[in-house]
């Protein structure tokens, strides 16, 4: 097999956010406006197994290329100024899992937040952990709670890493939470979706405009089902080892194409003739 010919690096002003480009991402941002990008972001980050079948490596090589792709989506993302980024890292299901690859990617997430902290303070990322913690590795809950802490006053973009997460289990703790808080306060009123929202896992954070999934499954797998009811939905046949910066620069331009309308109808669009009678009696 042929290596691929690196991309050639167009030097580009150096007020635009994102540095120095390719032609290819050169030629995507042309397409893009930067105002209306997505507000929150959230990505599943989907194909490291079989990226590393495919190459006849162990799985535990395509978690380890897996984390390279973060590292340039986080980056891109919060030069571009989003306002949050979720990556779906572990779910409640993964826990089936074998031991050995659970430990493995446990140990990497560790060696992460470890190499990757002076990148996340240097663009001034402020760290959330979605999930049931209290149920990760004594070691885990320790590293991702100083993470958290130390970008506690940062004020660009909130990543939030969804880590023993499911959005079930997340509906079921946010309800449970409110009628906790009901009761020691003797309130017997039905609540409300607002009043469920404040004790989600992501409350305070606007909710994804768009959700990323790659490797081609056609499944938004238990990751935030409150919050992406009205989220668009892009997904890649590209492997997450795979997914470079001009495949979410592609993600972000089909973004901007789609109509918006939360269950109303586009403003250039006019009722049929028999609905306007109807709307007129």
């Amino acid at each position: 097999m042929t290596e691929p010919v690196a991309a050639k690096t167009l030097h580009v002003a150096s007020s635009h956010p994102l540095g120095a480009v390719t032609a290819e991402e050169a030629f995507l941002l042309e397409k893009l406006n930067l105002g209306q990008l997505p507000r929150h972001l959230a990505v599943i980050m989907d194909g490291n197994g079989r990226w590393a079948q495919r190459r006849h490596l162990p799985r535990i090589a395509g978690h380890r290329k897996g984390t390279e792709t973060a590292r340039v989506t986080i980056e891109t993302c919060s030069r571009l100024k989003l306002d949050a980024l979720t990556l779906y890292a572990f779910s409640v299901e993964n826990w089936r899992r074998p031991k050995a690859e659970i430990d493995f990617l446990m140990q990497l997430l560790r060696e992460y937040l470890r190499q990757e902290m002076p990148l996340i303070q240097r663009n001034n990322i402020r760290m959330r952990f979605l999930g049931r913690s209290d149920e990760l590795p004594a070691a885990v809950q320790r590293d991702t709670r100083e993470a958290a802490e130390v970008t506690a006053g940062n004020t660009g973009m909130v990543l939030c890493i969804a880590l023993n997460y499911g959005g079930r289990a997340e509906i079921v703790d946010a309800a449970n939470a409110l009628l906790a808080e009901r009761r020691a306060a003797g309130d017997s009123r039905k609540f409300t979706e607002s009043e469920l929202e404040r004790h989600l896992y992501t409350a305070g954070l606007p909710d994804p405009d768009l959700l990323i999934r790659t490797s081609g499954e056609m499944r938004v797998s238990n990751f935030l089902l409150w919050q992406i009811a009205y989220a668009e939905i892009f997904v890649t046949e590209t492997l997450w080892p795979d997914f470079n910066r001009p495949r979410l620069l592609e993600a972000f331009v089909d973004f901007q194409k789609r109509d918006r309308r939360y269950g109303g109808i586009g403003e250039s669009e006019e009722l049929e003739p028999s609905a306007s009678r109807v709307a007129r009696k």
